[in-house]
């Protein structure tokens, strides 16, 4: 076992838990934006649907993709689910979340401090960069940094809490899992996407 992943949170393990009760908990249904890499793999693996929206290769993309489709269907929860590499690389997209602030849009960053999907090279936030602080500067309503299952298991409970957008770091270890690989064809998630949010098929 590598040294960071002793007492970290496994990843697969706190996706299920997130979404594990999704069904009967949000009548509407709730839509799961992924990031690339392991977040997709992971909230593909806890069960497959046509609520998922997996982004492949559009990295820095996720949380700004949530805050369209929250602004867009503000009855529709929405939860973006992705690393911490690729919320770097979208950095700027928090200050832009925290001025509309939706309460309908929850962000969980998988925390591993690694780039998963380049060879896992250090992360930006192995050297102190803190995606918690960066977010509640930007004016985000709730920010939070977890470290523990028993947090998790509240968390799943209340996503949707703030009285506006949340951003929750989730401290993971650097565990391996097989990949759980869903559909690569963009066109057929977009199309998916849409007809499960009763839109046009373009």
């Amino acid at each position: 076992m590598q040294k960071d992943t002793i007492n970290k949170l496994d990843r697969r393990e706190v996706v299920a838990r997130l979404l594990g009760n999704r069904e009967a908990q949000y009548k509407d249904g709730l839509i799961v934006i992924t990031g690339l890499g392991s977040p997709t793999y992971d909230v593909h693996a806890a069960g497959d649907q046509d609520a998922n929206f997996y982004l492949w290769g559009a990295m820095g993309s996720a949380a700004l993709t949530g805050l369209g489709l929250a602004l867009a269907r503000p009855e529709q929860k929405i939860l973006v689910i992705t690393g911490d590499g690729e919320q770097l690389m979208g950095l700027g997209g928090l200050a832009t979340i925290g001025v509309q602030n939706p309460d309908n849009l929850s962000i969980v960053v998988l925390d591993n401090g690694h780039y998963g999907e380049t060879g896992m090279q250090p992360s930006h936030t192995s050297q102190g960069v803190d995606l918690v602080g960066i977010a509640a500067s930007c004016g985000i309503a709730r920010c939070l940094q977890i470290t523990e299952m028993q947090q998790v298991s509240a968390l799943a409970e209340n996503l949707f809490a703030a009285n506006g957008t949340s951003l929750i770091n989730i401290a993971v270890g650097t565990h391996h899992h097989p990949r759980s690989i869903p559909a690569l064809d963009g066109v057929y998630l977009k199309n998916r996407i849409r007809q499960r949010l009763g839109l046009a098929i373009l």
